[in-house]
């Protein structure tokens, strides 16, 4: 994937692993909306992979390819068998998370802790080049709490690619891994896009791509002029219908956006099935709340699945009512 890109000058476009939200429902929503996007799973810890229920924690549709599965740990052994397990399963690419500061991952010193120990970063991806025989990736900050930016990022990339990485994904801030929260993470640290491009500048013959605030196709595309790859996350996933652009801008694909009716026809059914698997209603529409954003009508959408998805005996149809209260104002809008 990686090297066909650098080698065609492809661009790759890419929906972040996102904790709690880049779930196997959200990816299925996502990729209705996009065909050509890189999906990303949530991180899923190495021991969780290791001994936890397969189905349950590496599950996911065909429909979803290409998909990655993020990796949290730091110890070689097990981020590789991790790696095996995962490639075996069917996904694409197996990245390493090297910037998640929450505290889940500071207690295990993993995530972006791991910025502090770049060698043993090195020595995670060698490990895992050698356990799958698929592309294996890192997404990082661009430095941790007082470092210097410049020394720690290059310092990181040097490690990872001499030991065989074929993607480096950089969150475009710093990661302060006491006196923020994972939230203000996110936010505070200001971005710094000008790092990563000196990144690419260094390393031209690698892939680079960037993420971090990144709000529009118009502003991926923007990126893509300087790196090979642009990540969005929390701007696809609370408007997600910016994804239905990507396939005719990025990749020049024929057809147009997808239909907002297909596109909930083809949720209402996977959520049948969903349900008739034991699952709930609210595990699917709690990733489409947002579909409509901006649109008329998006508000009583939201409250339909906000209100009446969420009860313990919600069926599909419930999807298809909401659709309804919104399709007429989308009509009258598109005339």
């Amino acid at each position: 994937m990686y090297h066909k890109s650098l080698k065609n000058k492809e661009k790759i476009f890419a929906i972040a692993p996102m904790m709690d939200w880049t779930n196997r429902h959200c990816r299925f929503f996502h990729r209705q909306l996009t065909r050509h996007a890189l999906l990303y799973t949530e991180m899923v810890v190495a021991d969780a992979v290791i001994h936890g229920d397969r189905e349950r924690v590496l599950g996911f549709d065909e429909i979803e390819h290409p998909v990655a599965l993020q990796i949290g740990g730091n110890e070689p052994r097990k981020v590789a068998e991790a790696a095996r397990i995962g490639a075996a399963c069917g996904y694409d690419e197996i990245n390493l998370n090297v910037g998640c500061p929450s505290d889940r991952v500071q207690s295990g010193t993993f995530g972006a802790c791991l910025m502090k120990a770049p060698e043993l970063v090195g020595d995670c991806v060698a490990a895992m080049k050698a356990a799958a025989a698929v592309p294996v990736t890192v997404k990082c900050r661009i430095g941790v709490d007082d470092q210097d930016t410049e020394e720690a990022l290059d310092r990181l990339a040097e490690c990872v690619f001499s030991a065989g990485a074929d993607a480096l994904w950089v969150h475009a801030r710093k990661a302060w891994l006491q006196g923020l929260s994972p939230r203000e993470n996110r936010e505070v640290p200001p971005l710094d896009y000008a790092r990563v491009y000196r990144l690419k500048k260094k390393y031209s013959h690698k892939f680079i791509g960037i993420n971090g605030g990144i709000q529009s196709i118009d502003e991926a595309v923007n990126h893509l002029g300087r790196v090979d790859g642009a990540m969005v996350g929390r701007a696809a996933y609370h408007a997600p219908m910016m994804l239905a652009g990507v396939d005719s801008r990025l990749f020049g694909a024929a057809g147009g956006k997808p239909d907002p009716a297909t596109v909930i026809e083809a949720m209402a059914d996977y959520a049948e099935r969903h349900i008739e698997a034991g699952g709930r209603l609210s595990h699917v529409t709690r990733h489409m709340v947002g579909l409509f954003h901006g649109q008329p009508g998006a508000r009583r959408f939201r409250q339909i699945l906000s209100t009446r998805a969420t009860r313990p005996d919600a069926g599909a149809q419930i999807l298809r009512e909401a659709f309804s209260a919104v399709a007429e104002d989308l009509r009258g809008e598109a005339a």
